[in-house]
Order: C-alpha cells, then structure tokens, then sequence
C-alpha cells in the first residue's frame, strides 16, 4: 500500500461536511497510514473528538494547550512528524486566516510550522467559495505551493444547488495519496498510457471488442502521476474506470483508428508511450449504416487489418521511449520476444492471459519483462498497482540510460 506508516495531520475545521473527516479518517488508516487527528474549536460542535480518536487510535487535539503529552508542543510536533498535512473540510475562515498569516490556533498554527506538503478541500457555502475574496485567498495560497482539491457541485446544506460540497472522502484520500508519495523521478517528463479495449463497429448497435477492463492501463497511468509525470491516458472501453487523480488529460475513444489519432497527437512531444491497451487487429470492411436484421442463419463479415499503432510509433521513434504489452496465451516468450523487435520497443511486457491470476477482468497479473538486449525479467502474481509501480520505475531506468 502506498500509505503504509506514511505519517498524515488530518485537521477539520467547523463546517456541516466535517462529518466526513470520520470517513477520511477511516479510509487513510484502511490504506496503512498513521493519522493523527487536530480540530478547531467549531469542528467539534460538529463531530467528536473522541471519534476521531477511536478511528485514528491517536490522542487528538483541539486546543494548544490541551495536555496531549504524545504531541509535545502540539503544533511544532505534529508539522515536524506530517508527511502531508490537510485540511477537511477547510472553511474560508481557515483558509483567510492561513492566507493572511493568521495562526491563532492549533490548526493554522500548525499548518504554519509545517514543511510537509499542504492539500486543503474546501467545503462551504456556494456563494462565499465565489467570492472574489475567497478566490484570492486560494489562489493566493497555490502561488505559495499550497495544494487543493475543487470542491464538488451538489445539494448543500444551505439547501442550494451549486458548488462548495466537500467532494467524497474516497476522492480526497486519492488526493492525499498523490500528495504524502508523489515523487520526482519522471518530473518533467510526458507520458502517453493507452489502456481498455477499442471497439469496431459492426452496425450502429453492433460491435467487436474485447474482455480489456482497463485496469492495468489505468493502473500505469496513475504509476506515472505518482512518479511525477505529465500524464496523458487514452482511454478505450474500459469498467467504468474513474480517471486516476492528477491525470492532466484523459482521451475516450472507441475505435483502433480513433485511438491511433489520438496519440499520434500527442506523440511527437512525448518522453514515453507505454501502450497497455486492448486494441483490435482487424475491423469490419463495411459496416452497416442500419441496423442489420435477423434472418440467416449465419453471417459472414468482411474484416480488413487495423493500423498496427504500436509499430508506426517504433518507426517514428526519435527521443522516445516506448513500451508495449504482449497478451499471449501459447508461446509467450517467443512471441512477445518477435513482437519487441519487430515494433523497435525499448520494453515488453509479455503476460500469458490463460493463466490463473493473470489476463483481463482480474486485479492482478502475472508478467514477463522482456528488453532488446536479452534481459527477461519474470515476476510473480502481484496486484496490477504493484505490477504498474515496477514497469513505469523500468521505463524511467531506461530513460535514464539514454541521457
């Protein structure tokens, strides 16, 4: 887990939505991390400190000088011991107070003391997140790298509809994650992932696709965000995959035709492709305009051979670095070793697709890295998210030696 024994402040300040601190809270100690808990004095006339504390397994703090002897001086500790501090929900109370310079309390004070990484969801009214001043604030607050999470639109509490909810805490703790592990090792790098499946049209209700969920793409694009990147995903069919946080640019396509333009577009000013997707070979030659009834026994179908996008891009390569994914079920090796030199590849991971563990619809995989100069490198059934840490870490090591 990414989070395991990442140390996290978890501040909540007096809105309606600090009842979702519980939830973040809870989904932050699910994912590994040690939370400690502080609150202003308003938070709590909204959620218990003794929830927060029975959660968390942490003393939690409201004032500065509660007598919480784990803390020490509460603010200096807490900013020294977080790998991220944030604040859930933050009002424009806070938020004016920390852009001012204000620290008259356990939370602005600590954020103050703090050089850990700041992430602050605000939560409040529609109209007082509009107002100009609040916008100054923030923006005000990113200049000085201070990180934010847009609040989501929505029923609020006040009984409009508009923006100002705090987004769900799955979300933030997303959020928090990139925050507490992004790291610089392809910062300043842009980065192509393809993931899911391309869809060939038979008629307007028809298609030929494939059983790609997606996962392992999208799992490798949210590798590369984590690994600094400026990520761009085309994305084809997929399970209805959320776009990970901090994707810059997320493409939906349907057809082979469509996702080849879309990174082609891309493609000349990219450092690395690493092309998980499920793509179709072959397309119907004519596809119906109208629906095709039901009246013969079989159907024969026309099929003429889809662009290999893969190998134009070896044929294109300058600066780039690419990976391609081999999905065999015989052969393996032997194909997936034909298939990295025919497309001029810098890695390919080859999975046999039949095997238990592995292939599309599952949440782990089985691979085999295989690279020009001989090296195969066979790995054990990991998660795809652990399978996705180690293929973007090999492609930046390639990187690397190309400099």
């Amino acid at each position: 887990m990414l989070l395991e024994n990442k140390h996290i402040v978890l501040a909540v300040s007096g809105g309606i939505a600090a009842f979702k601190a519980a939830s973040i809270a809870s989904m932050l100690c699910k994912r590994g991390a040690v939370v400690k808990c502080i609150m202003t004095h308003n938070a709590t006339a909204f959620i218990t400190p003794l929830t927060l504390r029975e959660i968390t397994g942490n003393p939690v703090a409201v004032s500065m000088f509660d007598d919480v002897t784990e803390f020490n001086i509460e603010h200096i500790a807490l900013a020294r011991w977080a790998d991220a501090f944030v604040i859930a929900p933050a009002t424009a109370d806070v938020i004016g107070k920390i852009a001012a310079g204000i620290a008259d309390d356990l939370v602005t004070t600590t954020v103050m003391a703090t050089k850990a990484p700041v992430l602050i969801a605000p939560a409040m009214n529609s109209n007082m997140f509009l107002n100009p001043i609040v916008q100054d604030n923030i923006k005000k607050l990113r200049d000085y790298g201070y990180q934010f999470v847009e609040p989501a639109s929505g029923h609020l509490a006040c009984g409009v509809i508009g923006i100002g909810r705090l987004p769900e805490p799955e979300e933030i703790v997303d959020y928090i994650e990139l925050t507490a592990c992004r790291t610089d090792r392809l910062k300043g790098k842009k980065v192509i992932v393809t993931g899911g499946g391309t869809r060939e049209s038979i008629d307007p209700v028809r298609f030929i696709g494939n059983h790609s969920s997606g996962r392992m793409g999208f799992a490798i694009a949210k590798a590369a965000v984590l690994a600094g990147a400026d990520v761009t995903l085309v994305a084809g069919t997929t399970d209805h995959l959320k776009t990970p946080v901090g994707v810059m640019r997320r493409i939906d396509v349907g057809s082979t035709n469509e996702m080849k333009d879309a990174v082609d577009s891309y493609y000349d000013a990219c450092d690395l492709v690493i092309k998980a997707a499920a793509v179709a070979d072959y397309r119907v030659a004519h596809p119906a305009k109208n629906k095709i009834k039901k009246s013969e026994e079989t159907m024969d179908l026309k099929m003429e051979k889809n662009p290999d996008i893969l190998y134009g891009l070896g044929q294109r390569k300058d600066h780039q670095t690419l990976v391609g994914f081999a999905a065999e079920t015989t052969n393996v090796i032997e194909y997936g070793t034909a298939k990295l030199k025919k497309k001029n590849l810098d890695m390919l991971v080859a999975n046999d697709v039949a095997a238990k563990g592995a292939g599309f619809q599952g949440t782990t995989n089985i691979a085999t890295l295989l690279f020009p100069d001989g090296t195969v490198e066979k790995l054990d059934k990991m998660s795809k998210d652990e399978l996705a840490a180690i293929i973007v870490e090999r492609a930046a090591q390639i990187i690397d030696k190309k400099k």
